[in-house]
């Protein structure tokens, strides 16, 4: 995984640590708030200690909180419970309409197959277009609903021709298998999981039509005042992404337990 760093974002924040002499305040320890989601690199940095190790040298202290989708994240930093967070492309442009103070610091390259439309092994839907008038469940203002409305628009379809469900992942995959739902729009691992156990089929990824980034965010007021805790944040989120890259063999069945989903078959 190779994570990018925004330049007019992070660049200012180290050009202005080292302006002040250092790279946190020299006051009682603070806490930084991390947002996660059930996917991703900031699962598996929480899972291997390496923030916190890092940071707790300079007094400061890490507090994860999970998230089921993005806007929720999202949510959680308009409102100041957290200072950072991952999401998708998506419930940011809803987040800063709605005047969210955030700064994109950092961001994953695309990953348009991560996200997909799926239906049950014996659907008989083949096709998007076979949607009209079915039943989709989805996270409500998260990438995959940017993924459904552009499968639709580009199968000859318009948003209002399916009947949506809005459910987080959990409720969404329960719905999925009891059949209250015609298909399902996800991410991994849940994506995944599904194909996995219960070889649901996936109608259509977001390849050639949603390009799936993952950004990294940080409230505009936490990021001026802690330039270098964004700083080294966002630099152990780039090595434990090029240490799971190097460990492909290790890397996935860590990735599982981390992601909180079953074991993979023998």
């Amino acid at each position: 995984m190779r994570t990018v760093i925004l330049r007019r974002g992070l660049v200012a924040l180290f050009v202005a640590a080292v302006s002040f002499g250092a790279i946190v305040h020299a006051q009682a320890a603070e806490t930084l708030r991390i947002g996660y989601q059930k996917y991703g690199t900031l699962v598996l940095l929480k899972a291997k200690g390496t923030l916190e190790k890092r940071l707790a040298a300079q007094g400061v202290n890490v507090q994860w909180t999970e998230f089921p989708g993005g806007p929720q994240l999202l949510e959680g930093l308009n409102v100041g419970s957290i200072d950072f967070g991952v999401t998708g492309e998506t419930p940011p442009v809803f987040a800063q309409a709605a005047g969210a103070d955030l700064l994109y610091v950092a961001y994953e390259p695309p990953a348009p197959s991560s996200e997909a439309i799926l239906v049950p092994k014996d659907s008989p839907i083949k096709s998007v277009a076979e949607l009209k008038g079915k039943k989709v469940v989805l996270n409500k203002g998260s990438n995959v609903h940017y993924l459904l409305v552009r499968a639709l628009e580009d199968a000859g379809l318009k948003y209002t021709d399916v009947h949506t469900v809005f459910l987080p992942p959990a409720d969404a995959r329960a719905a999925f298998e009891r059949g209250s739902v015609d298909a399902w729009v996800i991410w991994d691992p849940y994506q995944a999981a599904a194909e996995q156990q219960l070889q649901a089929r996936t109608l259509r990824d977001g390849t050639g039509i949603a390009d799936n980034h993952q950004f990294y965010l940080a409230t505009k007021p936490y990021a001026e005042q802690h330039p270098g805790i964004v700083a080294a944040l966002v630099e152990e989120v780039r090595a434990v992404g090029e240490w799971a890259k190097a460990t492909p063999n290790r890397s996935p069945r860590k990735w599982r337990r981390c992601w909180g989903c079953p074991p993979m078959s023998p």
